[in-house]
């Protein structure tokens, strides 16, 4: 395994492996042996960035989330695992009701919310501190000074190491890293958004804007970035969720461009070169490039997360990333 350094403050970075891995439907669609299999499998292999969110998976079940990190609790107290591994959850887009569909109605960025909900996941989790905490979707309806200073008293009091924001636009996140910097605080460190080889459309309108899509990485935020190098960059979804390999998943319409296959042609030869599968290439892609990533997989077998835990040892010769690079 690999590793990098996340935040800059001494007291709060942590070291963390270059793959973290995702445990979004650990303990509901992934059943708890498969999803300890998984998770011992990890930690086993040198994997220590394990994330989640205190909304997962309420739309399996049609409740308000949390079985992820419950699960993650219990796999903490049955292993007997402590501040080993790093786990990231985030917080804003849990359901105010028990619910199976994605809408507005949800807790949200209020100093209150921040700190009940921070509470409920420590619990969960089984601990003192939460190792990175995100801010997981934007909340227009707050002062964003309000979330700045709410997120910086949890880091005071001790309760959250490193903070992190999730599916906000790229002024947003400097504007609010803008006024905790003014007030001495705590702000936003790992930026978690969805990232990977294939280029996603951004003009399109996105479930919660009629700018676009929060959630996908655009030039603007790969160029905030590559100029604050103390940025940690998190890609969910890097695999998109089958869509390289699986010919029954299609990929979502917003790849339906010219770009694609001209690039999935590049992504290919590179796996052909090197005797990897496309997959490994895609992870070994974002781990090594100029700005580097940390990729966020998924897995619902030890095989699956065998093969990404595999990309890390992937060598991408200068020639290969700059095909991969070059191809549009």
């Amino acid at each position: 395994m690999k590793y990098r350094t996340i935040g800059t403050d001494p007291a709060t970075r942590r070291e963390v492996s270059v793959l973290s891995l995702g445990a979004m439907l650990f303990g509901s669609v992934t059943d708890e042996a498969t999803s300890f299999a998984i998770l011992d499998r990890y930690a086993e292999a040198g994997g220590t960035f394990v994330d989640t969110s205190n909304n997962y998976a309420f739309w399996v079940g049609g409740t308000q989330g949390g079985e992820s990190e419950a699960l993650l609790g219990r796999w903490r107290r049955a292993r007997g695992v402590g501040d080993e591994i790093v786990i990231a959850t985030k917080l804003g887009a849990r359901p105010n009701v028990p619910t199976s569909t994605f809408s507005e109605n949800i807790e949200g960025l209020s100093a209150k919310v921040i700190r009940e909900s921070a509470e409920r996941s420590r619990e969960r989790l089984g601990v003192e501190k939460l190792d990175l905490l995100y801010a997981h979707v934007e909340d227009p309806a707050v002062p964003l000074r309000e979330t700045v200073e709410a997120f910086a008293q949890l880091v005071a009091e001790g309760g959250v190491g490193l903070l992190g924001v999730s599916n906000h636009w790229a002024w947003r996140v400097e504007r609010a890293r803008a006024l905790a910097a003014a007030a001495g605080l705590p702000g936003y460190e790992v930026l978690q958004y969805h990232h990977s080889y294939l280029r996603r459309r951004t003009d399109q309108p996105g479930p919660r804007s009629p700018d676009g899509n929060q959630g996908i990485l655009g030039g603007d935020l790969l160029s905030y970035a590559r100029a604050e190098p103390s940025l940690a960059l998190v890609a969910y979804s890097p695999l998109l969720s089958g869509g390289y390999v699986r010919e029954d998943k299609p990929l979502d319409p917003g790849f339906d461009h010219a770009g694609t296959p001209v690039r999935r042609a590049a992504l290919r030869e590179v796996a052909r070169e090197t005797g990897a599968t496309v997959n490994q290439v895609v992870l070994s892609w974002l781990i090594g490039g100029e700005v580097p990533v940390i990729p966020l997989v998924g897995a619902s077998s030890v095989a699956q997360l065998d093969e990404s835990l595999a990309a890390v040892d992937l060598e991408l010769t200068p020639e290969q990333r700059a095909a991969l690079d070059a191809a549009r």
